[in-house]
């Protein structure tokens, strides 16, 4: 039977309009039809339940899109900013995950939901992918904020002075422009994880307020969520292959390449990557400590809500950070302590007095100086953090090496305040670890350091010392590819006798044309010290060119003084061969970092 509206409310045209379509509907549609209007008409009479006389007047829904921003150095703020994406998807929302430097500023008003990851790097300063976005945001070109929501979340090291900078300087800011904090900024320590977490919870919380509504998290999200068995918080137990000291006999220096098998383990990784390692504390230094403590080594105490209690030994040498002080500890510290003299210490109105105790010193020397505070042990170690992971650059390509991965680890030993001192995780690898141990790892995916997509693209590597670590597995890769393009090594470090690291595989690559070109820099086999910008600089005008060519240039090792001290050099081969002003010359090397030319892993 043929329906045919007659008698109805609808006007003539409307009236022609659904007799034409409703004999072109199949019964399926039409009871879809029939379900969306009873839907409705649900809606309708529950939002008149809730006091909205007319629905149609009330307030538009609010946008389920946010719009989520990472500057990142080492990639712990942009892993964090893809869990929030995650965790929003699988309840609804629609995020959008980006990179600072890939966020176009003019799109800034047109968000309604925002959220900032960021760490703080060097002394307070921005990571290198957000230097651009912090510099429009504090500069005269930023506009008015007042439709936008935000919050952030600040990555640092309480051990730093300028401890989360960047995230505090972003939370001020925003909200100067007039937008609206709708979660309270999270500063977090090296052990980010659980106040990362409760951020992105009271961020959905949040949300879910304001939206008006707490929807069903999507089909298949939390499925997309458990994307590896291994992870930061769930480190795999990677046995050791290799472990061999690449330095000669009389240097100065103790490099050690460890080889460790990933069999198993389902972890994947790509050149520019790193490995994590969780490490533990030196029994010595533990033992000089528990002699200090007026507590039975073996008892027990909580150090954390997820993981049982551990005896005090054991804490201290597998959960507890006790090689660096902190403000924040010395801080909890004294307010558990009787002695007057930590408590001068760490009074507001004593910054640099206390900066100057903190320097070089560690838990065995607070302890000594002031004492033991809190009345258990319990009490003791409550104000101590995590040891954090040690994250090292990976000198491997995994499609060289199937279900391996091999570090350059620099063993770091030295005195202060007449003790001799050790890192903790380079001395854990140098001193403790035999074939066939196990450590306990995670993949650190770094995207700001990657190797070009077209690999016929020139690239020029600075790595002095373990800086070369990256570039070893930029070598492989592009050996195992067959396609490379041309490459540009420049090494350097002490001696070239006994401190040549990976010697005899760059000659290999050179020889085989893998590798285009190599300049090397020994600083102490001349009267004269030469580092590697200098090398740089006697090529300056072919360097330049290779730079005209669209080669990308990375950098990788020590931030302080190296990376400054080329970036510098990288400039003045700028203004020198592009016959460029020093602004000019500047302003070029900011367009490679913006297209992912200039590239740094630097600690």
């Amino acid at each position: 039977m043929q329906l045919k509206v007659t008698n109805s409310p609808f006007n003539q045209e409307q009236t022609e309009l659904l007799n034409k379509l409703l004999p072109t509907l199949s019964e399926a549609q039409k009871l879809w039809l029939s379900g969306y209007f009873a839907a409705v008409q649900f809606a309708a009479a529950d939002g008149a339940m809730e006091g909205q006389a007319n629905p149609a007047a009330a307030a538009p829904a609010r946008s389920r899109e946010v719009t989520i921003l990472y500057g990142s150095q080492t990639g712990n703020a942009q892993s964090l900013a893809k869990r929030a994406g995650k965790t929003l998807e699988g309840n609804g929302f629609k995020a959008v995950v980006s990179s600072m430097s890939d966020f176009k500023t003019n799109n800034l008003k047109k968000i309604e939901n925002l959220l900032i990851l960021v760490s703080t790097h060097g002394e307070g300063d921005p990571p290198d992918n957000a230097l651009s976005f912090h510099e429009f945001l504090n500069g005269r070109r930023a506009p008015k904020l007042e439709g936008v929501n935000y919050s952030v979340l600040s990555l640092g090291d309480s051990s730093y002075e300028f401890f989360c900078q960047t995230g505090k300087e972003f939370d001020i800011r925003l909200e100067e422009l007039g937008a609206t904090r709708i979660y309270p900024r999270v500063d977090c320590d090296v052990d980010f994880d659980e106040p990362a977490a409760e951020w992105i919870e009271g961020i959905l919380n949040s949300l879910n307020e304001l939206g008006g509504e707490n929807p069903r998290p999507q089909a298949g999200a939390a499925a997309e969520a458990a994307e590896s068995a291994y992870s930061r918080t769930n480190p795999f137990k990677a046995e050791v292959l290799e472990n061999i000291n690449l330095n000669g006999r009389g240097s100065n220096k103790e490099t050690r390449h460890i080889e460790l098998s990933l069999e198993d383990s389902g972890l994947t990784y790509k050149p520019g990557d790193s490995l994590g390692i969780y490490p533990e504390n030196d029994p010595a230094l533990v033992g000089e400590i528990l002699d200090t403590l007026p507590w039975d080594p073996e008892i027990k105490v909580t150090v954390n809500n997820q993981r049982g209690p551990l005896t005090l030994k054991e804490a201290l040498t597998v959960y507890f950070e006790i090689t660096v002080l902190t403000k924040p500890l010395l801080e909890k510290a004294a307010k558990l302590s009787a002695n007057q003299e930590l408590h001068d210490l760490a009074a507001p109105d004593n910054k640099e007095k206390l900066n100057s105790y903190l320097y070089g010193r560690d838990l065995l020397n607070l302890v000594s100086d002031f004492g033991v505070w809190g009345n258990s042990a319990g009490e003791f170690v409550s104000v101590l953090r995590k040891i954090p992971p040690r994250l090292y650059s990976i000198a491997s390509s995994l499609a060289a090496n199937p279900d391996e991965v091999h570090l350059t680890i620099g063993t770091v030993r030295y005195e202060a305040h007449e003790r001799e001192r050790k890192g903790v995780c380079s001395t854990l690898c140098a001193e403790r670890i035999n074939l066939g141990d196990t450590l306990s790892v995670f993949i650190q995916q770094n995207d700001n350091f990657k190797m070009p997509d077209n690999p016929e693209t020139p690239i020029i590597m600075v790595g002095p010392g373990t800086g070369v670590a990256p570039f070893r597995a930029f070598m492989q890769e592009r050996e195992e590819s067959g396609f490379p393009g041309k490459s540009w090594l420049f090494f350097g470090d002490q001696h070239f006798v006994t401190d040549f690291l990976y010697q005899t595989e760059w000659q290999r690559w050179m020889k085989e044309g893998v590798l285009t070109k190599m300049d090397v820099a020994f600083s102490r086999d001349s009267a004269e010290k030469v580092y590697v910008q200098h090398r740089m600089l006697e090529n300056s005008n072919e360097l330049f060119k290779w730079l005209e060519e669209g080669a990308v240039v990375y950098i990788c090792g020590d931030e302080k003084n190296m990376a400054h001290d080329v970036q510098k050099a990288l400039i003045k081969i700028i203004e020198t061969e592009g016959g460029m002003s020093l602004e000019q010359a500047e302003a070029y090397l900011a367009g490679m970092q913006q297209q992912k030319r200039y590239q740094r892993d630097v600690y």
